[in-house]
């Protein structure tokens, strides 16, 4: 059972689903999953040039052991649990039909290419497919070099990315937001029950 493991984003796999993927039949040595610890957050940059801090509560997935000894990052993110802070308004945008449609797709979802362990220890880049309102891109995510020894479950597996509102279907407020979407992911894992 591996104590190394990875992350992933914002997030995020499989075509418009009403819940959550279900568990994927991984290696013996599997069985690592991704904790209600974690979090995400997310910044939206206003024209006049003030930044709304957004944050996803509900994270979940899991990770895969392949046979080749690489692993692989399943992450969801619960778009109906969005919250903007301190802005009730922008949370009804965000949530609504016209940013993350959470009604019709109430999850985002995150699947890594697959990678070496080490990768949670030194950092580097992670990329893999995210979905968000029905659309999938390849996406480059970067992973900060561990702070710990146990990535995951001593300290968080800290990703970033960057998106565009345009690419995944949500260019409603041109003349308020901007295109670009700041992900943060602070990743805890811990073993499958």
């Amino acid at each position: 059972m591996g104590a190394t493991w990875l992350v992933g984003l914002l997030a995020l796999l499989a075509p418009a689903a009403e819940a959550p993927p279900a568990p994927v039949a991984a290696a013996p040595d599997a069985g690592v999953q991704i904790a209600a610890a974690s979090r995400c957050e997310f910044l939206l940059y206003l024209r006049w040039g003030q930044t709304l801090r957004g944050i996803c509560p509900r994270v979940g997935g899991e990770v895969e052991a392949l046979a080749d000894g690489r692993r692989r990052v399943r992450i969801w993110l619960d778009a109906r649990a969005v919250e903007i802070a301190d802005h009730p308004r922008y949370t009804a945008f965000a949530r609504g039909p016209r940013f993350f449609d959470a009604e019709r797709h109430p999850f985002l979802y995150f699947l890594s290419d697959p990678y070496p362990p080490q990768l949670l220890h030194a950092g580097g880049t992670l990329e893999g497919l995210l979905t968000v309102r029905g659309r999938s891109r390849r996406e480059r995510l970067t992973l900060a070099p561990a702070a710990c020894a146990v990535p995951g479950r001593e300290c968080a597996i800290v990703v970033r990315g960057q998106l565009s509102r345009d690419e995944y279907g949500m260019p409603s407020w041109r003349m308020v937001l901007r295109d670009r979407v700041d992900l943060l992911l602070e990743v805890r894992t811990e073993p499958v029950p």
